[in-house]
């Protein structure tokens, strides 16, 4: 039997945890890339970039000879962000088992929210396309703070906004080596779907509470 938790809040990370969002991004950057006259990238590509918000991904998907241009670098963030405002949620997804992990562990009593590197001019529009905004009680975008995951002050800023008693009362539920490191650093177990994007490293090589081949997995571990 796996250990338990009595957790009172659960956090979200959002793009590869609860939504595939990989086409629309893919659709985004490869709109940006063609416009400022660069070779497209393939899904596969894009899904190594994304994680670390929407500046680092644009980024690398300009490839560092171009992006050490500060002037190009700020242009393409400027179109990309217009081509994905068109295109947010157009052919995103919930992943299978997301709205009924929600819907669960919201009856059950618990507090929800989303913590996610995504800036909050894509991540409000995306969570309500999707159906699931009401589901959370906060939602902590990667331009709420002056940081973004690793760094566990969203983690800790998303629990005050909850009222949470404390990091032990909460679980972290993400894709990443940033959720990972974010939820460590704050003694929060974390667990890691196996079916996200983690920056093209292999998600197994990540210490984490467990990792979860499906979301709804995730409801084993709660007492």
């Amino acid at each position: 039997m796996p250990e338990r938790y009595a957790a009172e809040v659960v956090l979200f990370d959002l793009d590869g945890t609860l939504v595939d969002t990989l086409p629309d991004l893919t659709e985004a950057a490869n709109r940006t890339l063609v416009e400022l006259g660069l070779p497209p990238r393939t899904q596969g590509e894009i899904a190594t970039f994304v994680g670390q918000g929407i500046g680092e991904l644009v980024r690398r998907a300009l490839g560092a000879a171009v992006a050490a241009d500060p002037a190009r670098l700020e242009t393409a963030l400027q179109v990309f962000r217009r081509h994905y405002a068109q295109v947010n949620g157009n052919d995103s997804r919930l992943y299978p088992g997301a709205l009924e992990t929600l819907e669960t562990l919201r009856d059950a009593g618990r507090k929800l929210a989303v913590v996610t590197n995504k800036a909050s001019q894509f991540t409000l529009p995306l969570l309500e396309r999707m159906g699931i905004l009401s589901y959370f009680a906060a939602v902590v975008s990667g331009d709420t703070l002056p940081v973004k995951k690793p760094d566990p002050a969203m983690l800790r800023y998303a629990l005050t906004q909850l009222g949470a008693s404390s990091p032990i009362a909460a679980v972290m539920v993400g894709d990443s080596r940033n959720d990972a490191l974010a939820a460590r650093a704050l003694e929060m177990p974390v667990f890691l779907v196996t079916y996200g994007y983690s920056e093209g490293q292999p998600i197994h090589e990540v210490p984490c509470t467990a990792y979860l081949e499906s979301l709804p997995e995730v409801l084993n571990f709660f007492a």
